[in-house]
């Protein structure tokens, strides 16, 4: 895996775990707000579950579009493997030196 793929790896959790939070607080919010009348704080409850109802909808088919290419990600690497095994070593090969003299620094 390249470094931009494991860094937008690293991003889309970090967003997804963003997400969690911030649905979670609205989830409290909603909870505390129960018992309180009135038709502006009704309003804005209805707003806030209908916005995140749509949120949680738009996150699930983000998820499904990464899965998928990871998945073709994954098919592409193994068949570059496969046709080309050598190159694969070489690559490894290297991608090992360079982290064992990166370890090997500290």
């Amino acid at each position: 895996m390249t470094t931009e793929a494991t860094e937008g790896t690293i991003a889309k959790e970090k967003i997804v775990q963003d997400f969690k939070t911030v649905y979670s607080d609205v989830e409290e919010l909603l909870r505390a707000t129960a018992s309180q009348t009135g038709e502006k704080i009704g309003v804005i409850r209805e707003r806030l579950q209908e916005h995140m109802h749509k949120a949680k909808d738009r996150l699930a088919e983000t998820k499904d579009v990464v899965v998928d290419k990871t998945k073709q990600a994954a098919r592409a690497t193994d068949e570059y493997v496969h046709d080309n095994p050598w190159h694969a070593v070489g690559i490894a090969a290297g991608v090992g030196l360079v982290i064992g003299l990166l370890i090997g620094r500290r």
